[in-house]
This record gives structure tokens, C-alpha cells and sequence, in this order.
């Protein structure tokens, strides 16, 4: 892709990426100018999020040769049952897994629901396909009104957004400083919308699917929203983490997510680093060290010392580690 020329011609309009992977861990108490007006909320680093494109990060992987008619989409063989689904041309950057059994084939989220993820899975494997979202924020259920076969969990957080969302609600994330590639389908941001879906399957946890040969183990963490969960394949010793964790911003501030849900799931996460070595976010980069789950439930403790020091990004508290940011309201939660 050339991204770089791309962006050349649109660099008055700011862009951002749902989190600029941070590698310093020095903080500071004080204010953070941005510039990015059309998106707030998301941290430090955001107005020059391109200059991280394409992540060096993918490189490792295999990158499937794709129709023209897919090219919203990049898709990357992670292991030989793993793909990795990569919308790079949104700010989000969102990564859904499709997952492979031997008798059946998981996809973890759908993505914004911007181009055809049902005739891309489709290509990817003869397979029936379920779907499990991470979560249902409008980012990683787009794409589930294109299978038959839904789980979800039994929070009316989940239900409410099963009935999808309109125009209104989420034109802006696609809209100007959210979007950089050109929209298939006749997409634009006056009729983006996600569709309504159907969950034909409840989720609690502690269940598993079995894919056959493939036995896959769910745990909810709320936290991020209220029916957050995470997917651990114990035989290959991974973790698809959805957005609990990634290599970046990690929200615990916005009206969905709460402070302290998150701060036990990042401890119960954390008991779970023993059993894995790989996490698989769904944000930014696909096959992150389990390393960050002690290291983030030390974070969430760490931010609560009165001593704590971090930088004021749009009216947010923004504390930073090595190699990721916890973002929190002002005053925090804990004070209030």
C-alpha cells in the first residue's frame, strides 16, 4: 500500500489510531495540547497516528493475497489455524480472528461492519463459522448480521446492541479524522450504520466451544464494557484479548466502561499469565507477549498510589507503562 503518499494529499485533515503503541515510561503531571478537534478521549499520540503505518509488527506474519474487491480488508495467516482479519484504513485499526477446527471455525468479532466480511471468511474456509464478539461496541459486531450462528452474553448490554445502531450514533467513526481509505460498498458516513443481529447462543463463564480438536475456553472480564470476555486456547498457550488489553490506550474511562470491574479483571487476568504466552488484541497488533497481563494489573494498582504521576489528554488522566497507557476520567474514579 502506499500509505505514506495517501496521506500526503489529506494531511489537513487529522487522523488518529485507537492507541499509538507506547514504548516510554516516564510520566509527567501536566497538560497535552492535541490537535485531533473531530476525536477526543483517546490519548496522547493520536494526531500523528499514520506515522505507524503500515506497523512493522505484521511483517512477521503471511500476508494473503486478496481480491480487489476486499482490499478494505488485509488478512494475515497468524499460525496455520489462525487468521488475523486487519481494518487498517479506520482509526481503530480493529483485528477480528477467525479461528479453525477441525470441524468447525470461530470468529472472533466482525469488525466495523465497513466492506463484505462474510464473503471474505468464506474464501478463508470451507468451515461453518459462529460468531463471538469480545464485546459489542460498534467495532466489533459490524459484521455479524452476515452469520447465522451468534453467541453473546446474557447482559442487556450485550442485547441492547444486538438491535444494532443507527446513522446518528456512529457516523462520526467514519467520519472526517477517522477514516483514511477509501469506503467499498457505497459506504459513506450518511448511511453508515450497523445492522441488527440475531445471538442464537448464550455465553457465561467458564463455558468452552468446541471446534473439534480445538477446545476453546471463555471467561468474562468486564471492565472495558460490561460483557467484555476473553478466548484462552490452552493447548497453544493463547489469549484473544478483544480490548482489554492491547499495546496501546486502554480505556477504563468512557460511559461504558467501569474502573473498578476492570481493575478485578485485570487481577483475575493476571492469575491466568501461568497458562499463556501469547495474547492476540484486537487493536493495533495481533501476538503480544502474556507478560502485560501482571504488568497491567500492576498498573491499575499503581495509578490508585497518591503519587502517581500522568498527563491531563483531553480532560482525561492518562498514566503510562512500558509499552502501554491506562486512561481514566478526572478526577478518577477512586477519588470520587
Amino acid at each position: 500500500m502506499k500509505i505514506r503518499n495517501f496521506i500526503t494529499v489529506i494531511l489537513s485533515v487529522s487522523l488518529i489510531s485507537c492507541g499509538q503503541s507506547e514504548q516510554e515510561s516516564d510520566m509527567s503531571s501536566e497538560v497535552v495540547i492535541t490537535e485531533n478537534s473531530q476525536v477526543q478521549g483517546r490519548g496522547e499520540g493520536k494526531d500523528n497516528w499514520y506515522d505507524n503505518l503500515p506497523r512493522s509488527h505484521w511483517d512477521k506474519f503471511e500476508l494473503i493475497e486478496l481480491p480487489e474487491d476486499q482490499d478494505w480488508f488485509e488478512v494475515y495467516k497468524i499460525t496455520d489455524s489462525i487468521y488475523a482479519i486487519y481494518e487498517m484504513g479506520q482509526f481503530e485499526e480493529v483485528i477480528s480472528y477467525l479461528i479453525l477446527g477441525e470441524k468447525r471455525a470461530l470468529l472472533f468479532d466482525t469488525g466495523i461492519g465497513v466492506g463484505d466480511i462474510g464473503t471474505l471468511v468464506a474464501a478463508l474456509t470451507d468451515l461453518p463459522v459462529s460468531v463471538l464478539n469480545s464485546h459489542t461496541h460498534y467495532d466489533h459486531v459490524g459484521g455479524n448480521h452476515y452469520f447465522e450462528k451468534i453467541y453473546g452474553t446474557t447482559t442487556k448490554y450485550t442485547i441492547d446492541h444486538s438491535a444494532g445502531r443507527t446513522n446518528e450514533e456512529i457516523r462520526e467513526f467514519v467520519g472526517p479524522g477517522w477514516v483514511w481509505k477509501p469506503m467499498p460498498n457505497g459506504v459513506t458516513v450518511d448511511n453508515y450504520h450497523s445492522k441488527q443481529f440475531n445471538i442464537t447462543n448464550t455465553i457465561y463463564d467458564g463455558n468452552t466451544i468446541d471446534l473439534g480438536g480445538r477446545i476453546l475456553y471463555i471467561f468474562l472480564v468486564p471492565g472495558h464494557t460490561p460483557d467484555a470476555l476473553v478466548v484462552m486456547d490452552r493447548e497453544e498457550r493463547l489469549l484473544f484479548m478483544g480490548d482489554t488489553f492491547y499495546p496501546a490506550s486502554l480505556y477504563a474511562h468512557m460511559g461504558d466502561a467501569n474502573f473498578n470491574d476492570y481493575v478485578k479483571s485485570a487481577e483475575k487476568l493476571a492469575a491466568m499469565a501461568e497458562h499463556v504466552d501469547i495474547l492476540l488484541p484486537a487493536h493495533n497488533e495481533p501476538w503480544v507477549s502474556a507478560d502485560y497481563l501482571p504488568a497491567m494489573y500492576q498498573g491499575f494498582l499503581d495509578i490508585q498510589k497518591p503519587d502517581a504521576e500522568y498527563r491531563i489528554t483531553d480532560g482525561d488522566r492518562e498514566y503510562r507503562f512500558d509499552g502501554f497507557t491506562i486512561m481514566v476520567s478526572d478526577p478518577p474514579p477512586w477519588q470520587e
